[in-house]
């Protein structure tokens, strides 16, 4: 009789076990397979907001291509004025198009001494890719950008410029290009999964914690010395100077997971430059009146307008048409294209002057 209760014990230990390990590999299924749905899908440019070459008086841009970590060819537009650059500038565009958003910064820099290199990332506008792939993706298509930028003009000191997404990736990248001469990190974040947790705290709450070690191991073994490597591992890595620029009401990428703890632990070294907004959010950081912000908020008031609901399947289509004939009405061009804040971006300037001249 012992022996039969000691082995019916164990065969209900056993079944415990195995749907332990049912729940544990499911959940992490289903973790991986969210990740997947917000940051592994293509990401375009929308054209009725994209910006032009012929918006900006005397840029020029080279288009050209190189190939990233896993042989995807990545489309790269060298931005140039009629000046001889004291070095060149990366730019690593944030998540959710390529880089033809920052083209106005691009416009900036060149116009003060620089070249400007700047590249649609995997899975962006016109680079190859089914999807991103991962956050870490970001890290490795700027350390391939960099090498690329510097075959091209070895004679040229380099410096990045990331925002969001770009923002981890121009820190992280450090990792692998210490030469790198200084860096201006705008609404970033220190670690490759801080972006899936941030944005899983607002839909899930507490549970996205339980989520975390499935996507680091994810990440992990898909990207390896990409998704090992964090922001801050960067700045010991490397000696270059960092600006870092963030907004405390950024609802995206919240202040917490880069600006407060590059603070912590660099607010008294001389290398690191410290920038801290309260009211500019995440996307129009670089905003001086904000104009694209007051334009959204009048388009909204005019979809509320309309006698159909735009949030219905049928009436998709119809909704984006009447969508871009109003913002090609209504939107003034020449706002969008030169609403950089001036001081700011003085600011960003002398950085790179410093550092690089």
């Amino acid at each position: 009789m012992m022996k039969k209760a000691k082995s019916k014990k164990k065969i209900i230990l056993i079944i415990l076990l195995c749907l332990i390990l049912l729940l544990v590999v499911g959940w992490a299924i289903l973790s991986v397979s969210i990740y997947n749905e917000n940051f592994n899908k293509r990401f375009s440019s929308y054209e009725p907001l994209m910006l032009h070459v012929e918006d900006f008086e005397g840029l020029q841009c080279e288009p050209c291509e190189f190939t990233s970590d896993k042989g995807q060819k990545l489309a790269g537009y060298l931005y140039s004025a009629d000046s001889d650059p004291r070095g060149i500038i990366v730019i690593a565009h944030g998540l959710g198009a390529g880089q033809n958003s920052y083209m106005d910064c691009a416009d900036y820099f060149v116009h003060h001494g620089y070249y400007v290199f700047a590249y649609d990332a995997t899975g962006n506008d016109k680079s190859e890719g089914d999807g991103v792939g991962a956050i870490p993706q970001g890290a490795a298509d700027l350390d391939h950008a960099i090498s690329y930028a510097e075959s091209r003009f070895p004679e040229l000191p380099v410096a990045l410029f990331g925002h969001s997404w770009g923002g981890y990736s121009v820190c992280a990248v450090l990792n692998f290009h210490p030469e790198v001469k200084a860096v201006i990190e705008c609404c970033g974040c220190n670690r490759s999964s801080d972006l899936f947790e941030a944005g899983g705290l607002d839909q899930a709450g507490s549970v996205i914690y339980t989520m975390m070690p499935f996507i680091r191991l994810h990440e992990r073994l898909h990207y390896g010395k990409y998704a090992a490597k964090t922001a801050m591992d960067g700045f010991a890595a490397s000696d270059a100077a960092v600006m870092v620029v963030h907004s405390a009401d950024d609802g995206v990428v919240p202040i917490r997971y880069g600006y407060d703890l590059y603070y912590e632990k660099y607010k008294n070294d001389p290398r690191f430059v410290f920038q801290r907004f309260e009211n500019r959010g995440h996307n129009f950081i670089f905003s001086q009146t904000g104009y694209l912000r007051e334009f959204y908020a009048d388009m909204n008031r005019w979809a509320e307008t309309l006698d159909y609901d735009i949030y219905d399947a049928e009436n998709a289509e119809r909704f984006q048409n009447e969508k871009a004939a109003y913002i090609r009405e209504h939107l003034d061009r020449e706002k969008l294209t030169h609403d950089l804040d001036p001081e700011l971006f003085d600011g960003f300037l002398a950085f790179y002057d410093e550092h690089i001249g």
